[in-house]
């Protein structure tokens, strides 16, 4: 059976508070039981002290048991004065306890009410013997199970009281009184759960009510309401938990955004070239154009425009998937650059654009790093530079290292780029204002292409503002050990 999250807060909490509540209403029990046994059983050890004293006394004064074998009165008299903590009121037992006839002691309390019952006074458990041990008063039936405690006087044994076993509680008030705080104990530990099961309940609500809030944002995102966010309403970990949720919906809500840009960008990039395409086919189908070969360069230019932008687009899929193929080992990419730009001097040359090659390294720095791929990077980067900068500019290219990093920075001259672009320039299909010549620049996706060639071999890439005027790409690898 499914429980919810606040049921299991409520149940959690109930139970701890039951365990500790139990805890102390057992505690409390000893411990007053403890207290209260000692209490009477004190008292009962003084009340025999004081039995024996004044026993004692009367034997001084009479010189014999005689007198008192003979006075039951007096007997229940010492019995009942030994006493200090004594009600006002006579004991229940003693009109029953004159009753009986003779020096029967102590008399039967089968008829005694139950309550009365329960637990047998100190009176009710001694007997006087003489010092031959002979039953002043007493039962001949009960001499086995006394305790013997000496009468003493003028240093002789002139007497005995025998103690019978039994509970040290002396006076029914006492009991009573202990019952009542029994009672009071448990009347309290039950307003304690009581209270605590609302007090758990509250929580079990507060608990769960931004646990609950999440769930149901969860589910809402599932479906794709990205734009679902949480109130943030504590600062513990259940507010920590609804700002993560937040941000994690503000970060899919982002890519959602980015893979609608994409498909619209894609669509785009490939209705322009498929309209021209289109329109010169009409055109050669309509008798407007003749098809002669001019006509078919320009219809091949279209299809390699197309096919351009399909291999990037093919290359930045595999790029994002971590699925582009990575053969790395160690290499010197300052070589790899130098043999790049060797490559496309012809097209420098052509455009033109002065290129100059800056190497403040000390010795040849090494990487482990896919040549291929780094390849791709630089030529990439140079052929950007190639496409964007105006002619007659300036291209320079600065190699430097610290302990840890190679650091390559390509910078260009005008035009430049708005600071606020830098960042954007690394997004699929972006392009500034400026470039967005198509005879000139690409699709917008060869710096998408770097930034994630970058980052499979744990570099940075970053675009700055350059000094010639233009724009600087920073590039920094880890050096291999």
């Amino acid at each position: 059976m499914h429980k919810s999250i606040r049921i299991k807060f409520f149940l959690t909490f109930l139970f701890t508070t039951l365990l500790v509540v139990s805890g102390m209403y057992l505690f409390m029990r000893w411990s007053l039981d403890k207290g209260f046994n000692e209490l009477v059983e004190s008292r009962q050890h003084e009340r025999v002290e004081n039995l024996i004293e004044s026993l004692s006394d009367y034997y001084a004064d009479t010189g014999s048991w005689a007198a008192l074998a003979a006075n039951k009165r007096q007997w229940l008299q010492l019995l009942v004065q030994s006493d200090n903590h004594r009600h006002r009121h006579p004991a229940p037992w003693l009109n029953e306890a004159l009753a009986e006839p003779g020096n029967r002691w102590p008399p039967d309390l089968d008829d005694t009410p139950e309550r009365t019952r329960r637990f047998i006074p100190l009176e009710m458990r001694v007997m006087l013997l003489n010092a031959e041990r002979s039953i002043i008063f007493g039962r001949e039936d009960m001499l086995s199970e006394l305790a013997l405690q000496p009468i003493a006087h003028d240093h002789q044994v002139v007497g005995y009281l025998g103690l019978l076993p039994g509970r040290a509680d002396n006076q029914l008030g006492e009991l009573r009184f202990m019952e009542r705080q029994t009672q009071a104990f448990a009347w309290i530990a039950l307003l304690m759960i009581a209270l605590s099961a609302l007090l758990a309940l509250l929580l079990a609500y507060l608990l769960g009510r931004p646990i609950k809030q999440i769930a149901a944002a969860t589910k809402q995102l599932g479906r794709g309401a990205y734009n679902i966010r949480l109130p943030v309403e504590s600062g513990d970990e259940l507010g920590q938990l609804a700002r993560d949720f937040n941000e994690m919906a503000a970060a899919l809500e982002q890519s959602e955004q980015a893979r609608r840009r994409w498909v619209a960008d894609i669509s785009h990039e490939f209705r322009t070239p498929l309209s021209i395409l289109r329109g010169e086919l009409e055109a050669l189908q309509d008798g407007i154009r003749p098809m002669n070969p001019a006509a078919v360069d320009s219809l091949l230019a279209d299809v390699m425009r197309l096919n351009r932008l399909t291999e990037d687009l093919y290359q930045l899929a595999l790029s994002d998937q971590g699925a582009l193929t990575y053969r790395k080992a160690m290499l010197e990419p300052v070589q790899i650059l130098k043999a790049d730009l060797s490559a496309l001097q012809p097209e420098f040359v052509a455009k033109p654009l002065q290129v100059e090659l800056v190497d403040h390294s000390q010795h040849a720095l090494r990487l482990f790093a896919d040549a291929d791929r780094i390849s791709q990077l630089f030529r990439n980067l140079l052929k950007n530079s190639l496409s964007y900068t105006d002619s007659g500019g300036r291209l320079l290219i600065s190699i430097s290292n610290d302990a840890t990093q190679l650091i390559i920075v390509i910078a260009d001259s005008a035009p430049a780029v708005d600071e606020s672009e830098l960042d954007k320039l690394f997004e699929r299909f972006y392009r500034v204002e400026g470039s967005r010549n198509r005879n000139h620049g690409g699709a917008g996706l060869g710096l998408a292409i770097c930034s994630n060639i970058v980052a499979a071999h744990n570099g940075s890439i970053q675009a700055q503002t350059s000094k010639l005027g233009g724009l600087a790409i920073k590039i920094e690898f880890p050096l291999a050990k």
